[in-house]
């Protein structure tokens, strides 16, 4: 295959999720409450934790940064943290506990109700993942997740499961950053003035 041929069929295949999501009024309706709540969570003191693995980590330290240092125009830093950078506490857990512990053991030690756990996963069915979760609903903090395919098992465990469409994993990792740009510059536009 000529790699231009590989390139026009990724575009379409992204252009193609991406129109999809443009229409689907529940998903964007659900993405507004999602946002309400990290915009509410921020007004209350609280901060965003955010977790994923492989491409889904680099996405979540991806949207940590953007949060913490800035997305569209300078502005008092937001607190962010993902939950995926720290080797000491991974390889502490993962040996202590199990991977399947890494973001639930930090959840369990670092955040309170008064903070919101965004999760993202492109299958729904991360064990990490749907552990952070259990522990969310045993200690009340409400959580947000960002998936594909069917939503999986993290489904029926987040109060705001967004699922965006695509077949291909990078295609729905692609929609994931839209939704976190998206994310970032909905609370950073409400809480400061571009001007400031």
């Amino acid at each position: 295959m000529i790699a231009k041929n590989l390139l026009i069929e990724n575009l379409t295949s992204s252009i193609k999720a991406k129109e999809k999501l443009l229409i689907d009024e529940e998903c964007l309706t659900l993405f507004d409450s999602a946002a309400e709540l990290v915009l509410n969570t921020y007004k209350s003191g609280g901060q965003l934790f955010i977790a994923g693995n492989g491409g889904s980590a680099a996405d979540a330290q991806h949207l940590a940064a953007e949060f913490v240092s800035r997305l569209a125009f300078d502005r008092n830093p937001l607190p962010a943290e993902a939950l995926t950078v720290d080797s000491s506490i991974l390889t502490a857990i993962g040996n202590d506990y199990g991977y399947d512990k890494i973001f639930s053991r930090q959840v369990e030690g670092k955040m309170t109700s008064n903070d919101v756990f965004l999760g993202i996963t492109t299958t729904g069915n991360s064990p990490n993942i749907t552990s952070a979760l259990e522990v969310c609903n045993r200690l009340n903090i409400p959580s947000i997740i960002f998936c594909g395919k069917d939503g999986g098992k993290v489904k029926s465990l987040s109060n705001h499961c967004i699922i965006v469409p695509g077949e291909e994993t990078a295609t729905i990792q692609e929609v994931h950053i839209v939704l976190a740009h998206s994310l970032c510059g909905h609370i950073e536009s409400s809480l400061f003035n571009k001007e400031s």
